[in-house]
């Protein structure tokens, strides 16, 4: 089996590249690759690519996910997390492929405080968002077999994540303001990325499993409760820090101003990922606790 990875650097792609290789040969690209084009951007070179190199499975690591800069990039936003992804998914009908998409919590207004469901409807509040729904859209239209996961608070022990930004901030100054009315899940790279490995060695058997789930890690947490175990496990694991647990101060989503707004319920419920393809999902504390031991042994 043949497996054309794009977004081979970001967080999730670098675990993909460990996690697929035991399923066969993995072509794993970046903007920056050479022999092939893997610059979403390009959408000549990608349809190119993927002609080229004939995959049975396409996994989208792949996207524009500058949040607020998207406010001000639309154009941008729109070529790489729609028309991109739409490339991908008529080639992957054209050639009989397997096209394995990431998408958001996001495409949720984030009202109310139940966990969302893949059948609710979706309702954007900002471009970054807009354009993982139009993407997903473009997706099923093209009527290619699919898997795209939506997921939410994704973090890895490589790259920069909001754990790290805390753990640094800790350590310049005495006091943090940290949002306490947006909830989600943090959700490792590392789940994502075995997650998929699986998903694709049971689709590829059971093609009904086709379609659209919610992925994140089990349980709930606000950015400031998060901060609060990050630092807690810090200073537990011998790290000095001149931010102490008081000097952690929660504040509402209006205390920063951003271009673009985020929703306050990023819950995503998983039922519907985990009957199907009977896995657990661990809470996100063990996630989070593996990847800051990673990081602090550094």
């Amino acid at each position: 089996m043949k497996i054309l990875l794009f977004g081979k650097n970001g967080q999730v792609g670098w675990e993909l590249q460990r996690s697929l290789q035991p399923l066969g040969e993995v072509v794993a690209l970046d903007r920056s690759s050479q022999v092939y084009c893997g610059d979403l951007a390009d959408l000549v070179g990608i349809r190119q690519t993927v002609r080229a190199v004939m995959p049975d499975v396409i996994v989208n690591a792949a996207a524009y996910t500058a949040v607020d800069r998207a406010e001000s990039e639309p154009d941008l936003a729109y070529q790489i997390n729609v028309e991109a992804a739409a490339i991908l998914a008529q080639e992957a009908q054209r050639m009989d492929a397997w096209l394995i998409h990431y998408s958001t919590d996001y495409v949720f207004d984030g009202s109310g405080d139940s966990p969302w469901i893949e059948s609710d409807l979706p309702s954007p509040l900002n471009v970054y968002g807009q354009t993982k729904l139009q993407g997903e859209e473009a997706i099923r239209n093209a009527g290619c077999r699919h898997v795209i996961f939506r997921t939410s608070w994704v973090y890895a022990a490589r790259g920069n994540n909001f754990a790290r930004t805390m753990l640094r901030l800790a350590q310049e100054r005495n006091q943090l303001t940290v949002i306490d009315d947006q909830i989600g899940a943090p959700t490792g790279a590392d789940l994502l990325a075995d997650v998929t490995a699986h998903a694709i060695s049971k689709a590829l058997k059971q093609p009904e499993v086709a379609g659209l789930y919610h992925l994140v890690a089990d349980g709930e947490v606000s950015w400031y409760g998060y901060a609060h175990f990050v630092l807690t496990f810090a200073r537990e694991h011998g790290w000095a820090t001149k931010t102490q647990s008081e000097a952690i101060l929660p504040v509402p989503s209006r205390a920063f101003a951003t271009a673009a707004k985020r929703p306050l319920n990023s819950r995503l419920n998983t039922e519907k990922f985990r009957c199907i393809f009977r896995l657990n999902i661990p809470h996100w504390q063990i996630g989070v606790a593996r990847m800051l031991t990673e990081v602090l042994e550094k």
